[in-house]
């Protein structure tokens, strides 16, 4: 049915329309990923050409995520969300029709500039849930994101027998069948007056001053430096296990799939229980602990039945985590400022996307295999003691009530 624009429209069966577009959505981007190396070789891409691709793709979801944070505040969640899905889809059909490298660019850039609505998707979580069951909400996002990942690459996979547009004509169709579901579906979330109220307020420095909010500034730094230590792990991965284990492609893709389909699991259900039962702080320290600790022992090539129970650990950890995050975020946020405030959370993350993959190269070439796994775990491991000083305590925003509905 259309939106509504009825103050607290939205509940769990919003939410669960809302799962299956992100999903939708995430499926069609899991498709091109394993493809682009490949589609960019076609081209007479060089490695660092083809990293450079990656490197466009979260530069422009960094600039882009407050924007579209701010926009949602202002004119609400379901526009924002409908514009990245017919922006997606242009990308995918841009990458299908691609004749050179920089139309290839081009495609990946728009892509990025799309996919930069993850903080919207975020915020929509927070118009609908309570602050008790933020977290568990926050969670069912982060699931959609990770099942799109597992069943993806898998998709494109099979389709590219046929070519490389055919996966891209496939991720279109994808996004379009996302965009008329959520036209039928999905509500506006936001009410007017908070709308309206964002639209008066004056837009303040966005970085500034999110990083000088007490809850907020230290959640996001340690967000910033959870996907930092993540993505230099994803980048030499395929690397590290060639060069220790003799692995090739088809085994690198079932351990992101084995470390995909565990972290989606933590952050379906189980999360949100144990959030309610031990508290954020809580769940943010173990989960940074965790995958510390798993990174350290992971970087000191133990046997491969070790090494794959570390990376089970990772995923435990990073359930925990990324979910736990973004609810804190939300908690300590005012309603109209949820979209802006989450388009910053997720720029951070997109930045460290990108900065995290060359410094793990880096040290994998000047120090060692070994050494973007257990260096990035005693980070880790210092975040995790950094962790004490989030409240332990929900507080709700400064002279707001609760953002939850």
């Amino acid at each position: 049915m259309p939106a509504s624009d009825t103050p607290g429209t939205g509940g769990a069966g919003s939410r669960a329309v809302l799962f299956f577009t992100v999903f939708i959505h995430l499926l069609g981007f899991g498709i091109i990923i394993p493809l682009l190396p490949y589609y960019a070789e076609h081209f007479g891409a060089s490695g660092l050409t083809v990293g450079l691709l990656g490197t466009s793709f979260s530069l422009a979801q960094f600039l882009f995520a407050p924007l579209w944070g701010r926009l949602s505040d202002r004119i609400g969640r379901r526009p924002v969300l409908l514009g990245s899905l017919i922006l997606t889809g242009v990308s995918y059909l841009v990458f299908a029709v691609a004749g050179s490298l920089p139309v290839l660019f081009v495609s990946r850039i728009f892509a990025g500039i799309a996919g930069a609505t993850l903080s919207t998707a975020q915020a929509y979580i927070a118009d609908t849930t309570t602050p008790e069951n933020r977290t568990r909400g926050m969670g069912l996002i982060g699931a959609a994101f990770g099942m799109g990942f597992i069943f993806g690459p898998a998709m494109g996979g099979v389709l590219s027998r046929w070519g490389f547009s055919v996966p891209a004509y496939a991720a279109a169709g994808l996004a379009a069948a996302a965009f008329l579901f959520a036209v039928a579906r999905l509500p506006e979330s936001l009410p007017r007056e908070e709308r309206e109220a964002a639209s008066r307020r004056r837009a303040r420095a966005s970085f500034r001053d999110a990083l000088g909010r007490p809850v907020v500034g230290i959640v996001l730094g340690l967000f910033f430096v959870a996907t930092l230590c993540f993505s230099g792990m994803e980048a030499i991965l395929a690397l590290f296990c060639e060069r220790f284990f003799r692995w090739g492609p088809h085994q690198i893709g079932y351990l992101f799939a084995y470390v995909g389909v565990v972290a989606a699991l933590m952050q379906a259900g189980i999360v949100g229980a144990l959030a309610k039962r031990f508290g954020e702080r809580a769940l943010v320290r173990a989960g940074l602990a965790l995958m510390g600790a798993a990174f350290v022992a992971a970087g000191l090539v133990p046997p491969l039945a070790l090494f794959l129970a570390t990376m089970g650990v990772i995923a435990v950890g990073s359930g925990l985590i990324t979910p736990t995050l973004s609810s804190l975020v939300s908690q300590a946020t005012p309603p109209d400022e949820q979209g802006r405030i989450l388009g910053v959370y997720q720029s951070l993350g997109s930045l460290g996307r990108a900065v995290g993959p060359f410094l793990g190269g880096l040290l994998y070439d000047v120090v060692g295999p070994g050494a973007p796994l257990w260096s990035a775990g005693a980070v880790l491991l210092m975040a995790a003691l950094a962790a004490v000083r989030i409240p332990l305590r929900k507080q709700p925003p400064s002279g707001e009530g609760s953002a939850g509905r």
